[in-house]
């Protein structure tokens, strides 16, 4: 009798830990670092950096919307959903034509309920990416004369 009620309890212990686990936690964005630096990039250089993040989660993990704090600063994301233990890369464009430091953000809206408004629907979670470096001054002329887009020399 008392190996029926002690297998009866950790069956139950199990079905209970289970239905926790299958109502799961749903999609969690997560990242090793939320700051994207540049460092020290030479003006109108190289302005894209992949900003890699996982989804933690237990389902899919969609990226809805993903938004740079000004219009230098244009992310391109994913449209598939990142199934639970995968990555993705979000492809953050800078323009390197504006010379001195880097100091922007970018918002990234998920499918990861962060909670629930009156009505009970779901209110879904934001994450902000900091965006740091420094362009270098534009080059100067040496007083060689300069090419136009037609290929004859500015007087």
């Amino acid at each position: 009798m008392k190996k029926l009620i002690f297998g009866c309890s950790v069956a139950a212990f199990f079905m209970l830990m289970n239905g926790a686990t299958a109502q799961g936690q749903g999609p969690v964005f997560g990242a090793d670092n939320l700051t994207v630096d540049y460092g020290e990039v030479s003006y109108s250089g190289d302005g894209t950096r992949d900003f890699v993040f996982k989804n933690n989660g237990t389902e899919p993990l969609l990226i809805t919307n993903a938004k740079g704090s000004c219009g230098c600063t244009v992310p391109e994301w994913p449209k598939e959903p990142i199934r639970p233990g995968g990555t993705g890369i979000i492809k953050i464009k800078y323009d390197t034509k504006r010379s001195g430091p880097i100091s922007k953000t970018v918002t990234i809206t998920t499918n990861e309920v962060e909670s629930k408004d009156a009505n009970g629907n779901p209110v879904y979670k934001n994450h902000t990416v900091a965006i740091k470096g420094t362009v270098k001054a534009a080059p100067t002329t040496d007083g060689t004369p300069v090419k136009t887009n037609n290929g004859a020399p500015v007087e």
